[in-house]
């Protein structure tokens, strides 16, 4: 317990720093990098498919995956363009899964090319997000919405579920999780994003926002939060590890400590095209 709360207090200024400091392209260089690693703690740490070669391009088309995010986020190509870039990496990437599932189709299973794609494409895209909101205008402040979603939402289940917790969640996917903490981490979310809204109206000079709208935002990130959490959780179970990683000590690997980003990150995206808590 000591090193995860020592972790989060070293780490939680560090990812305030990169949000609210670096530029666009310095985030996105940084998730894609993030991403890369996720790459590998899937499909080799896993054991799914144990490939240089296929985990070397899962991890570049991760990057490549994001790095779109940031084309699409800056509009430094147009609607075609993106489409069809996005679709020639789309296709270069399964060409080669499906190269390497033909030449070794004795040895390997169908579901390590969906771990691949699942790695390559599927989660990049929606950490994405995170680099998507960061180039709206204010992004440095929208991109927080994500990490105080999820982190509150994560420490609220925790503590509300040790304190009451009586019934558990989902007892074989993740036997610590309770339906009192997962409800108490939605109440808290949902004060913690009211919370957030206020210190943006009276800091950082965002002229509208809407308290109503900020607690929806808590409400249904604290339901994508646990769906994030949980689905990562199944893998594990099923491979038989306890973490993905051990690049934060106390908290695992990238997957393991943006598990529930994985949700959180690409619901705020849409209810902040949708429904805007805060507008500068």
């Amino acid at each position: 317990m000591l090193v995860r709360i020592l972790t989060a207090v070293v780490g939680l200024p560090l990812l305030l720093a990169v949000v609210l400091l670096l530029p666009p392209i310095g985030t996105a260089i940084l998730f894609a990098l993030a991403c890369m690693i996720a790459a590998y703690e899937m499909l080799w740490r896993t054991g799914i498919w144990k490939n240089k070669r296929v985990v070397a391009y899962t991890a570049l088309m991760a990057a490549a995956t994001v790095m779109w995010s940031w084309l699409k986020a800056c509009r430094i190509l147009n609607g075609e363009q993106l489409w069809i870039s996005a679709l020639a990496g789309l296709f270069v990437f399964f060409s080669l899964l499906f190269c390497e599932l033909l030449a070794g189709h004795s040895k390997i299973q169908f579901t390590g090319m969906c771990a691949a794609v699942f790695a390559g494409f599927v989660y990049p895209f929606l950490i994405g997000a995170l680099v998507r909101m960061r180039g709206m205008d204010g992004g440095q402040y929208y991109i927080l919405v994500a990490f105080v979603l999820s982190m509150v939402a994560d420490s609220g289940a925790y503590f509300v579920g040790r304190a009451l917790g009586k019934h558990k969640l989902a007892p074989i996917v993740s036997p610590k999780k309770t339906i009192e903490g997962a409800i108490g981490g939605a109440i808290v979310n949902v004060l913690g994003m009211m919370l957030y809204t206020l210190v943006l109206s009276k800091c950082f000079g965002f002229a509208q926002v809407n308290y109503l709208y900020a607690a929806i935002y808590g409400l249904i990130g604290a339901v994508a939060s646990i769906i994030g959490d949980l689905t990562l959780s199944v893998v594990k179970r099923q491979v038989g590890i306890k973490d993905y990683g051990n690049l934060f000590p106390g908290h695992g690997g990238i997957l393991d400590r943006f598990d529930s980003t994985m949700m959180v990150a690409p619901m705020a995206e849409i209810l902040l095209l949708i429904i805007p808590f805060a507008v500068k």
